[in-house]
């Protein structure tokens, strides 16, 4: 038995999201946190093995779904949360005890998409043969495409704001090598960092008043951590906050508030996502037996969703070429 191990409340901290889908956050981290800390003591369990087990549970639940009987329904729906609650494990497990690769991350992504696929044809394959009722051969499409859809969407929206910033901090730091200008803060990282202390600003700022601040970590506090979990004024000169979220928090300022509550409980905003989405198809439905209806719920929320963030992603945009403007400005003036 390994003795290097940490309490569990430490390794909650190590291994678990600072934000994540609420069903993993209130059904599934509470299961598996202490899981992981049991295997990390008590095995040899690599996270890769967990990854396999997880895929060998997802075709297990699709081999239940097949049968298309309500029993077969209910079994296959328990298996697959098992499946899923073996996926958070591999995670944790590396982080847990620094055994993450490279492969890892490539096999857990690839077997994910495997077990939905397969799972959603057997599921509304087993639908059809149970009915008749040719629109669950449409159902089994639109599961496939849906979580293809959210993986591509995910994914393109990580690199164009990969981009932006990367754009943007290129120019602040010529700005700064030429001027000798503050450091840079993105307003998005500040509110993840410290929600409850930072919603009155963020407040004002959706009500079009001007912050500028800057979080001072305490002495022997990790960098980007503010000290006491409060954001202080800088007696030197404060980092440039740049805000690609502004004219969305001026549009939509209750968000805030909800945003703020989610995230002290580790909740993130996108409230429907792929896990979300996930659980509806392949537990709600078949628990209940209804398949149908809680999949198009499920997938007409899921949509709702992704638009929401399209949307986020068109205001961004425009923040973000104001921001860019702006240095623009600032070079004119500086130059006459």
């Amino acid at each position: 038995m390994r003795r290097d191990i940490p309490p569990l409340a430490e390794v909650r901290r190590i291994t678990e999201k600072k934000r994540d889908a609420w069903w993993t956050v209130l059904l599934v981290d509470p299961v598996a946190t202490p899981l992981v800390r049991f295997t990390a003591m008590r095995t040899r369990v690599t996270p890769n093995q967990i990854t396999w087990g997880a895929f060998i549970l997802g075709l297990g639940s699709a081999a239940c779904f097949a049968l298309g009987d309500w029993k077969w329904l209910a079994l296959g729906a328990v298996i697959y949360h098992l499946s899923f609650i073996f996926d958070c494990m591999d995670g944790k497990l590396a982080r847990l005890t620094g055994q993450g690769s490279v492969f890892g991350a490539w096999l857990d992504f690839v077997f994910d998409r495997i077990r939905v696929m397969v799972c959603g044809v057997a599921l509304m394959a087993g639908q059809y043969d149970r009915t008749g009722d040719t629109f669950y051969i449409w159902l089994a499409l639109g599961v496939v495409a849906l979580d293809t859809l959210r993986y591509i969407n995910s994914l393109e929206i990580f690199k164009i704001r990969h981009t932006m910033r990367k754009q943007i901090k290129a120019r602040v730091r010529a700005a700064r090598r030429a001027q000798n200008e503050a450091e840079l803060a993105f307003m998005e990282d500040l509110l993840r960092e410290n929600p409850s202390a930072d919603i009155e600003q963020d407040l004002q700022r959706a009500a079009g008043e001007t912050v500028s601040y800057v979080q001072q970590p305490s002495e022997g506090a990790a960098d980007g951590e503010a000290a006491d979990g409060e954001a202080e004024a800088a007696p030197k000169p404060k980092a440039q906050v740049i805000d690609l979220h502004q004219e969305f928090r001026q549009k939509f300022p209750a968000y805030l508030r909800v945003r703020s509550f989610l995230l002290r409980h580790r909740i993130r905003a996108h409230l429907v996502s792929g896990i979300e989405f996930q659980m509806g198809v392949f537990m709600i439905g078949p628990l209940f037996d209804a398949v149908m209806p809680v999949t198009i719920a499920s997938g007409a929320l899921l949509l709702v969703f992704e638009l929401a963030i399209i949307y986020k992603l068109l205001l961004s945009t425009r923040d973000f070429t104001r921001t860019i403007d702006s240095f623009e400005e600032q070079k004119v003036v500086t130059a006459a």
